[in-house]
Parts: C-alpha cells; sequence; structure tokens
C-alpha cells in the first residue's frame, strides 16, 4: 500500500525502527562496512593523502587497515573525515548519526550520553561533528525565495539578575540570525549575523539569491532599496500576513523549530556555537524528504568526507563561525 503524501508529518518517507537500526548495526563490523560502502562507494579504498587507489588491505589490520603503495602510507577511512582519532566505536556514531537526524528539535548532549553509555563531553563533541558535518556550504537560489530575520536566546527577565545586561527588552542579550528559503525546493540556508543593518542582510541576499530571484521579506526597513531583484514584502507592522503569494510563512516556521528546539531541548544555545546550531537545523530540514537511510548516509557521503574538526576548534578561542 502506497503511503498518503497528505498524512501527518512526512509518513510518505522510509523510515527505520530502532527495531531495524540495531539489525543494521549490530557490531562494529556491520557499522565499519557500512561506512567505508558510503566513503568508498566504487569499493576501492582511496589513500586520503595522494588519492591513489593502488592499495591493499593490511592482513593484521595494524598499525591500519589499509596501505597504499604509491606513497607507502598506511590509512584507514576515517582519515580525512569527522570520525579521524575518534575513539567512539563505529556503532555508536551510526546510532548518534541517526539520533540527529530523526529528530526535528535536536538531541542534546546530556541525552546522548545517556543512550549511548558514553561521557557528556563525548557526548558534546560527538554532535558537533554531525552539526559540522550537516551544515553543509551555502546554497544559491532562483526564482522565488524567502528571507527574514530573527533573534535567538533567552528573555532578559528570566535571567539571573547578574546576567541581566539591563539596556532594554525585546533582542537585548540575543544573537541575531537570517535565513532565505526557496519557495519550490524549500532548501533553506540560514547563518549568525553581528546585526541586522542594511548592508548585513543586503549582502546576505547577494550570496543566497541570484540575480533577478523575487525576494519576499517583511516591512523590515533594513530590506528596503535591494538591487539586481524584484522585492516583494508583506507589512507585518499593519498585520499582513499573506498577500497573494507574497508571504514569508515557510522561513518563519523553520525559524519556529529552531526556538522551539532552544526551549525545549537545548535550553540555551552559546553564541561561540550558535551558527554550528543554525548550521544543523537548515541541513536536517534540507534532507528532511529523503528517506531515513538517504538522510544517514547523504550526511556521511557528501559531509563527513574532507570535514575533520578537533576539540581544540571546538574548545579554543574561536567565534563558532563555520569557514
Amino acid at each position: 500500500m502506497t503511503p498518503n503524501k497528505k498524512a501527518p508529518g512526512k509518513s510518505h518517507r522510509n523510515g527505520i525502527s530502532l527495531f531495524q537500526l540495531m539489525q543494521m548495526f549490530p557490531d562494529e563490523t556491520s557499522a565499519r562496512k557500512w561506512f567505508e560502502s558510503i566513503i568508498w562507494q566504487d569499493g576501492v579504498a582511496r589513500c586520503h593523502r595522494c588519492g591513489g587507489a593502488n592499495t591493499y588491505e593490511v592482513p593484521s589490520g595494524k598499525p591500519l587497515p589499509h596501505r597504499c603503495r604509491d606513497c607507502r602510507k598506511h590509512f584507514s577511512f576515517r582519515h580525512g573525515t569527522l570520525l579521524e582519532d575518534s575513539h567512539v566505536p563505529l556503532q555508536k556514531w551510526a546510532i548518534a548519526i541517526y539520533l540527529l537526524v530523526t529528530s526535528l528539535k535536536g538531541v542534546s548532549s546530556m541525552k546522548l550520553h545517556r543512550d549511548l553509555d558514553i561521557t557528556q563531553k563525548t557526548a558534546w563533541h560527538m554532535l558537533h561533528r554531525i552539526r559540522h558535518a550537516l551544515s553543509g556550504s551555502g546554497i544559491s537560489m532562483s526564482g522565488k525565495v524567502e528571507v527574514d530575520e530573527a533573534y535567538i536566546g533567552g528573555l532578559e527577565r528570566n535571567k539571573h539578575e547578574s546576567d541581566k545586561l539591563k539596556a532594554g527588552r525585546g533582542s537585548v542579550g540575543k544573537s541575531a540570525v537570517v535565513g532565505i528559503k526557496h519557495r519550490d525546493s524549500r532548501q533553506v540556508s540560514a547563518q549568525v549575523i553581528d546585526d541586522t543593518r542594511r548592508t548585513t542582510l543586503h549582502g546576505f541576499i547577494t550570496e543566497h539569491a541570484t540575480e533577478g530571484a523575487t525576494v519576499m521579506t517583511d516591512d523590515f526597513i533594513s530590506y528596503r532599496q535591494l538591487d539586481d531583484c524584484k522585492h516583494e514584502f508583506v507589512r507585518h507592522s499593519a498585520g499582513e500576513c499573506v498577500v497573494g503569494e507574497t508571504h514569508i510563512n515557510g522561513i518563519e516556521s523553520f525559524w519556529s523549530m529552531l526556538k522551539r528546539a532552544h526551549k525545549g531541548t537545548y535550553h540555551k544555545m552559546s553564541g561561540k556555537h550558535l551558527n554550528q546550531y543554525v548550521g544543523e537545523f537548515a541541513g536536517r530540514h534540507n534532507i528532511r524528504e529523503l528517506d531515513t537511510s538517504e538522510q544517514m548516509a547523504s550526511v556521511v557521503a557528501s559531509s563527513f568526507i574532507g570535514r575533520r574538526m578537533m576539540n581544540r576548534e571546538l574548545t579554543g578561542g574561536v567565534d563558532g563561525r563555520l569557514h
């Protein structure tokens, strides 16, 4: 029986139950073969250093399972990926990927540490590595696009007295984010921004919307005088939500999901790592139409490869932006 595409949620997709997940990854060998089949799709173990295919498997698996005849170096599929230097079993990595791509509001490090029987610190690092993989890169969009900005953070009145900025209400103490959503493909690209001035928002639109695109926004003053595109807007200040085909309901729905995750799952998103969380939600949104197995594979195939992330990048003195 073909699932009804009008059924609630994404019922037309083929999901994976927890029981099926355990059957997919009963041990380390099955998890390793799954990762290798995605990273080396042609079945050939390629050296991450020279890219050569003149390799062979080391019978003992030591010091590493493969060796390149060209550069004479040992290697494994982990090299150059977010799995490099990780001592967490591959079975747990596969389960962590499953949990993050199937959880609309994300997964906290505390929950992952309990589910996988690992430390909270390890769970936190794993989640940030997968977020980095999900974030991908910016998307260039043509046709009709929706653009909107939002503010992420706690309310001043709910903060401890010593943490209050005492500089007003509304957006005070929150971080500004901006996003763009394609009306037809429903793809989203979003990022943290320093401010919501005209030059900042226009720069984001120019980077993500092609020349001649129809850009839909609200009536925020910073969106005025957009060049090289057709600009349509709804007057939220006058109570307008939809005018014909002009609205920004799609991107506002994306912000709604992110804000519910902030309040209900994470409770706090530090400014240092906020861009990672925004990238995670955009990445998960962009693969939501795929079957669960395809979602998991796409994270590994298109994002894990060449996106190594070390712990010092997360805990050091960086600003949390993805470069």
